[in-house]
């Protein structure tokens, strides 16, 4: 929206508000129930997940595994929102062979969209009932010279990563702060957000992911006053879809030897932030980003 020069004077921009952090605030210390006796008991009940969960990118490599993960620690609903309507209900029926009792959905959705966006959540609340927790994982990347690379594809890269995340996040945070239950959000960044990647050239993606982490934090800060922790993962080179063929064999060569621990990455080893931003355990952690990277961040 632009503003002529001679009114800028005359602004009046909105204020955040934060939380007062009381007992009748959206964060107010965690009550711990003295029913809870043993350690085994308190270990469980620390790392549990409750609720309902939006996951974008879920029929992914990445996404499935973060599906089964939550389900695992005891998610009693769980939205896919994915492109692939194929490989999204094969995901939905192994999920829900292996967690009968759970409600699972499978949900085309173009996260660029603002309306299918607004309607997959919408649609997503009447079938599994009200979303706390949102995992914003789809994504896109692929590399190219600075030089090369048009203005759609900067912009298509921005759209999927930075805005189709900010669009998901943006409907479950507003029916999460109107129900008043708190939630948590957690967003798909990427070392690309930290470091400059080699060999392959990819200013679009590093650009995108960096905007995802600042995203993070303007909405931690925005949305704790609702209750809502949001946070962020950057993994490091895994080992996934995105990254196999031929083609790429010198790629995945320099990336393990330039990584500390000499290997790329498994999906199933991002599980562990999934779970604590999701959980209990993550109480009091917002506006973080978790790097998972075997060390390849610390050059």
């Amino acid at each position: 929206m632009s503003v002529a020069r001679s009114e800028l004077k005359f602004r009046a921009p909105p204020s955040m508000q934060l939380s007062d952090g009381s007992i009748k605030s959206k964060t107010s210390l965690p009550y711990h129930g003295s029913s809870i006796n043993t350690s085994l008991d308190r270990a469980r009940a620390r790392f549990s997940v409750t609720g309902n969960a939006i996951v974008t990118g879920g029929a992914g490599d990445i996404g499935s595994v973060a599906c089964r993960a939550l389900l695992e620690h005891g998610l009693q609903g769980l939205a896919i929102f994915d492109l692939h309507p194929d490989a999204g209900q094969i995901t939905v029926n192994s999920l829900q062979n292996d967690f009968p009792e759970a409600k699972i959905t499978f949900t085309k959705v173009d996260v660029t969209d603002p309306e299918s966006v607004e309607a997959a959540v919408a649609n997503a609340e009447q079938t599994i009932g009200p979303v706390n927790i949102c995992l914003c994982f789809a994504g896109i990347a692929f590399a190219a010279h600075a030089l090369n690379i048009t203005p759609q594809q900067f912009k298509t890269m921005f759209d999927v990563n930075t805005t189709g995340s900010f669009l998901v996040a943006q409907a479950v945070a507003k029916r999460i702060a109107g129900a008043g239950t708190g939630g948590s959000i957690i967003l798909m960044a990427s070392i690309s957000a930290h470091i400059v990647n080699f060999p392959q050239p990819q200013v679009h993606y590093n650009a995108a992911k960096a905007a995802v982490i600042s995203m993070k934090s303007s909405l931690a800060a925005e949305w704790a006053v609702h209750g809502i922790r949001v946070n962020s993962i950057s993994p490091g080179y895994m080992d996934t879809i995105l990254n196999e063929g031929d083609g790429l064999a010198e790629h995945r060569a320099i990336w393990a030897k330039r990584t500390p621990f000499g290997r790329m990455g498994n999906p199933e080893e991002l599980t562990g932030a999934v779970i604590l931003l999701a959980s209990k355990a993550g109480s009091y952690i917002t506006g973080a980003d978790i790097l998972v990277d075997g060390g390849i961040s610390v050059f």
